[in-house]
């Protein structure tokens, strides 16, 4: 993964300074051009006091450490503040599988020196590199886990390692036909942590092509590919749930639109119907994407009265969107910026201008009015 994002970048100097100011204590970078299968692309191997860790996940230091050294460690490197929140944000997710796992607290979870500092860093130069390129949308494909077993400091594991199913939950994978392990828990972490959606690459106009090598030598090839352009406009695929409900009070059924969104779903409203014998009732209709879909339908069954619910395949035209910041003279106001089409449209958070407002003892409107942001592009 490493490696094919330090491919995307047309000077490779430039993420080869970035991995360096890190400031990594005992670790080097090694970055080296290479091939599998005829196909050439970027190997970039992490070393610990100058030894890689092994294939099978096998090191030979004994000296652990707990999540709040790891947090520690990424706390002191040089790197941006987001990088340390996104690091540490996918370190827990990778503490809390092992928890899981081990069925011991997360403050009781050690991780051995070696898999420990080669997954941190790892983790990191990801983050540095995804915050340098700065891309809009990040999508994934399925991840394919592999299939058989695993050597590692615990034993032999079956493939995907418990940790690694773990973290995958909720996410779209495969075997595959090919025996072997090609998911480990840092990487389906830090794809979680990362992808805002899972399919086959969309439609886009490439602008740029990285290939990450790996190590082992499989009847495929052992690479991975990273593409980064221009999306071409098109209809992304959601589905839509809804049910008709007449048997739950008001009170009830307004907290599951809450739940719905919290959980992954696009939209959630609630609108008035009147039912069979002239009843009133509502429909509550969600929007999600298909990775989401059978999360949200199993909430819906769970948290209202329903014992059915309807599921329709849509197209739907969707601008992206990001968030940028202009500083009017009451404070920072967050915009979101949502662009496709040929369109370009922005609107301030409600949330900081009622912050705002309530700060500096003015209305709403006057900080609305102070907001001249121009977009950028």
């Amino acid at each position: 993964m490493l490696g094919a994002l330090y491919d995307l970048f047309e000077d490779p100097s430039v993420p080869r300074r970035i991995i360096e100011s890190a400031g990594f204590s005992d670790i080097q970078i090694k970055i080296e051009s290479g091939e599998k299968s005829h196909i050439s692309g970027t190997r970039i191997a992490v070393l610990v006091n100058g030894r890689e860790e092994s294939p099978d996940h096998t090191g030979s230091s004994h000296e652990c450490r707990t999540l709040s050294d790891v947090m520690g460690i990424i706390d002191s490197l040089n790197v941006s503040d987001s990088v340390k929140e996104n690091a540490k944000s996918i370190y827990r997710d990778i503490a809390e599988a092992e928890s899981m796992v081990h069925a011991r607290p997360v403050s009781e979870v050690h991780f051995h020196e070696v898999g420990m500092m080669d997954a941190i860093a790892d983790i990191v130069c990801n983050c540095m590199l995804i915050e340098e390129l700065s891309p809009d949308r990040i999508i994934s494909s399925p991840l394919r886990t592999g299939y058989g077993h695993v050597r590692c400091s615990h034993g032999l594991l079956p493939i995907p390692a418990p940790a690694t199913a773990i973290i995958s939950t909720g996410i779209p994978t495969y075997a595959g036909e090919v025996e072997g392990e090609f998911t480990t828990p840092t990487g389906a972490a830090i794809v979680k942590h990362f992808a805002q959606g899972y399919s086959q690459r969309p439609r886009m106009t490439i602008g740029a092509i990285g290939v990450g090598i790996g190590s082992r030598d499989y009847d495929i090839p052992n690479i991975l590919r990273c593409f980064i352009g221009e999306a071409v406009d098109v209809l992304y695929e959601i589905y839509e749930l809804n049910c008709n409900i007449d048997d739950m009070t008001p009170e009830d059924l307004a907290p599951v639109i809450d739940i719905l969104l919290e959980n992954g779903a696009l939209d959630a409203i609630i609108s008035p119907v009147v039912m069979k014998k002239g009843r009133p009732g509502y429909r509550l209709t969600c929007l999600c994407r298909q990775e989401d879909k059978d999360r949200l339908a199993k909430i819906i069954l769970s948290d209202t009265s329903t014992i059915g619910l309807r599921i329709w395949k849509a197209d739907r035209y969707e601008m992206t969107s990001s968030f940028d910041t202009y500083r009017t003279e009451y404070g920072d106001v967050r915009i979101k910026v949502s662009e496709g089409y040929g369109l370009v449209k922005w609107k301030p958070e409600h949330d900081d201008l009622v912050r705002l407002a309530a700060e500096n003892g003015v209305s709403v409107k006057v900080v609305r009015d102070s907001v001249r942001y121009v977009p950028k592009r």
